[in-house]
């Protein structure tokens, strides 16, 4: 059995609630064979009773050293960005130079930048903060508009619940997508987000055919085998192409063709991990078409081929995909 990850959450005061609910909420519902993906702390340099951006206490009990032992540390967001506590700036330091995989959710990218952990970095925070970011630490390669990014060990999120994208990438990375997902639908949240959708969508006025293109999207993801075009999507949606293209990614950040790229990587991606379909078949389940393209999709996104995913991800003893619908 593999050891359990543990991750560390530093909270400084006044920290957001949310912020630190995210991590712990999701990675307590990873079961790797019956047993605990991750173990996951919380700690600040004052144990005890911390003051949070809504005006509550919360108890965080346990001391900075935690971090010491740590496979990966999420500081979460603070209602204040100014002089971070120096003793949580020498712990993130020591983090690094350990080389753990260091994550910030919100404004926790402060911190992180004012410890020089992104210098030189591609790195985001919640969008009202950006310009602020960007001002006071000009050596961070500044990504305004993304949910996250992710640089060598270093990731940072966008505010809210651009942290929960952050928590399921890394779950993903651990422990692949299908477990990942498992994960979004225990805790009804949206499947795993590519990190460069951005962090907030126009919702175009007046709605001309309803406020949603959930029902599109959800008739999309039961036809992914299928060669889907634009006008197949705005067909089921009752729309004009033009429509669909402008209202799809006012809603979800992405055009309709990156959106069906994307779900079928991820498709892909489960199958690797959960059955032993040749690649051919994972490609046309997939709507990948053939194996070679395939192929080029899943290592430009991930930088494996499929075989070299299968090998580190496979999870044989989770159910099997029917394979009716290859």
């Amino acid at each position: 059995m593999s050891p359990v990850h543990r991750v560390v959450v530093i909270s400084t005061p006044p920290v957001s609630m949310f912020n630190i609910a995210i991590p712990g909420m999701l990675f307590s519902k990873v079961e790797i064979d019956g047993a605990p993906g991750y173990e996951t702390l919380f700690c600040t340099a004052e144990p005890g009773p911390v003051r949070t951006s809504s005006g509550l206490d919360v108890h965080i009990p346990h001391p900075l050293d935690v971090i010491d032992t740590a496979d990966t540390v999420i500081i979460a967001g603070a209602g204040s960005r100014e002089e971070p506590d120096p003793r949580i700036l020498a712990a993130l330091r020591r983090a690094a130079a350990d080389g753990k995989r260091i994550a910030s959710i919100c404004t926790g990218a402060f911190a992180l930048a004012e410890a020089g952990l992104l210098d030189g970095r591609a790195a985001t925070t919640y969008w009202t903060y950006t310009g602020e970011l960007g001002d006071r630490y000009p050596s961070v390669d500044l990504q305004k508009d993304v949910l996250f990014v992710q640089d060598g060990t270093v990731l940072t999120s966008s505010g809210y619940a651009a942290g929960i994208d952050l928590c399921l990438h890394i779950i993903r990375t651990d422990y692949g997508a299908a477990v990942a997902n498992g994960v979004a639908r225990l805790t009804l949240v949206a499947p795993v987000r590519p990190g460069g959708q951005t962090q907030f969508t126009d919702t175009p006025l007046p709605p001309e055919r309803g406020a949603s293109f959930a029902c599109t999207r959800a008739w999309a993801m039961q036809h992914l085998d299928e060669p889907l075009t634009l006008t197949d999507l705005a067909r089921n949606a009752g729309v004009s192409v033009r429509t669909l293209s402008r209202r799809f990614h006012a809603e979800t950040g992405l055009s309709p063709l990156q959106w069906l790229l994307h779900q079928r990587i991820e498709r892909a991606r489960e199958l690797l991990e959960t059955t032993t379909l040749p690649m051919d078949r994972v490609a046309r389940a997939s709507g990948l078409g053939t194996a070679d393209s395939m192929r080029q999709h899943i290592q430009r996104r991930l930088g494996l081929t499929p075989s070299a995913y299968r090998a580190s991800f496979s999870r044989l003893t989770a159910a099997p995909v029917a394979a009716a619908t290859v």
